[in-house]
């Protein structure tokens, strides 16, 4: 039997029925364009859907940002752009028309069909992020599918922006996965040289700025910060730690799945036991709460979750580290309890270290960078330091030779501490 094709709705694009416009001046086109790109740019990075809400929502937050000093001819020119613009999205919308950008149905694109192939939800992000990039620099649809153009965004990416080795190869994986699962690119020339960038020495605290990190940081994020720098663990192994992954008698902290979905263990601090005890029946008390409420379980790996389709519920899957309200699980949709978000520990590090008045560039990675230092100070191998940081090569572990160096790590002493008193 015969079947009519799927027809997909028509595409369209604010940039070219701007250029098209003729209500729109010439000379005011180019101001229109700029805002509303800004506007995208905005969008793109929330995930926002394009909506007069949104819309109401970006011209609080950034048009009316405080202490920026706008003009009123901005104002007032800003404001002319963005009702033309609701007035485009209102017209596609009565037409049927497609009215997502380039750069969001390519985004969209790789992320379904990252999601048929079992990727996970941080790599399915990773490469929609990559490819919308490139979709909006290529322009066009016709434009974004042909690999000669994803050649030459790479090398453009390669030779002219300085980003790292590791970024590179992460943004030709993002193509390379477009072409060839989201396209259907059977034969695939790629070919580009990825520039190799100089290491970076990593930011290292010394043990009396860490305790005035710890010192300073808001309590809630106290325990964590302090576990970090005690087992060397990274941000991401960090907050999805499970109450399963605590051994308190045996002072062993099992991280799961780590880079290269690696399993490892690493120690707990003695100091830290009792805390962590304290800290586990606080979380007691929210799980007990959880379960009273009729809360669906935590988040559990997919295969273990098909197999045991309630051990979210369970105690020792709890999140050690959950977060203080329940929300909407992105991957399933299910309004659920999840873990410490990353990015809210991360600035709380920040905040604590401009508290603290540490004057160096702190993340919350530091704090693993200031663990191994310290260690390889303290006369540990740098083999036991590469088993508990989970480095694949000891060459990675090495840098911190050159760190401790810098804090008379190798007992070195300057010529000019021999000269004092001298003369």
């Amino acid at each position: 039997m015969d079947t009519e094709p799927i027809k997909r709705p028509k595409a369209w694009d604010w940039r070219a029925d701007l250029a098209a416009a003729r209500d729109v001046e010439h000379r005011q086109r180019e101001g229109y364009r700029g805002f509303l790109e800004w506007f995208e740019n905005w969008r793109l990075r929330l995930r926002l859907e394009p909506s007069r809400e949104n819309a109401v929502l970006f011209w609080k937050s950034e048009v009316e940002q405080p202490g920026k000093n706008r003009q009123d001819w901005q104002l007032e020119q800003w404001g002319a752009a963005m009702a033309w613009f609701l007035n485009w999205l209102r017209f596609c919308k009565e037409a049927g028309g497609d009215f997502r950008t380039v750069a969001e149905r390519v985004r969209d694109a790789v992320e379904m069909t990252g999601a048929r192939r079992g990727l996970a939800l941080r790599t399915r992000r990773t490469y929609g992020q990559w490819a919308a990039r490139y979709a909006k620099w290529a322009g066009t649809e016709r434009r974004a599918m042909d690999p000669v153009v994803g050649r030459d965004w790479l090398e453009q990416l390669v030779a002219k922006d300085g980003i790292a080795l590791s970024t590179q190869k992460q943004a030709l994986n993002a193509l390379v996965f477009f072409f060839r699962d989201v396209c259907g690119a059977e034969e695939l020339d790629l070919e580009v040289r990825m520039k190799k960038t100089a290491k970076r020495m990593p930011t290292v605290l010394s043990v009396a700025e860490v305790m005035r990190l710890v010192a300073k940081i808001e309590p809630k994020y106290s325990v964590p910060a302090k576990l970090q720098y005690g087992s060397g663990l990274r941000l991401n192994e960090l907050v999805s730690l499970r109450v399963k992954d605590v051994d308190l008698g045996r002072g062993v902290l099992t991280v799961r799945c780590g880079k290269g979905d690696l399993d490892r263990t690493s120690l707990i601090p003695e100091c830290l036991k009792g805390i962590l005890a304290a800290h586990l029946q606080e979380v007691r008390r929210i799980y007990e709460a959880d379960r009273k409420m009729g809360l669906p379980g935590v988040a559990i790996p997919k295969a273990f979750g098909r197999k045991f389709s309630r051990a979210g519920e369970s105690w020792e899957w709890m999140w050690l580290f959950p977060a203080r309200d329940v929300s909407v699980d992105p991957e399933s949709g299910i309004k659920r309890r999840h873990h410490l978000h990353s990015a809210v520990y991360n600035q709380a590090i920040k905040r604590g270290a401009l508290e603290a008045g540490i004057h160096k560039r702190v993340t919350s990675h530091a704090l693993r960078h200031s663990f191994a230092t310290h260690l390889l100070e303290a006369g540990t191998d740098i083999r036991t330091i590469q088993t508990l940081l989970g480095h694949s090569d000891v060459r990675t572990t090495e840098i911190y030779t050159h760190v401790a160096k810098g804090v008379n790590g190798t007992g070195v002493r300057s010529p000019l501490d021999a000269m004092a008193g001298v003369g």
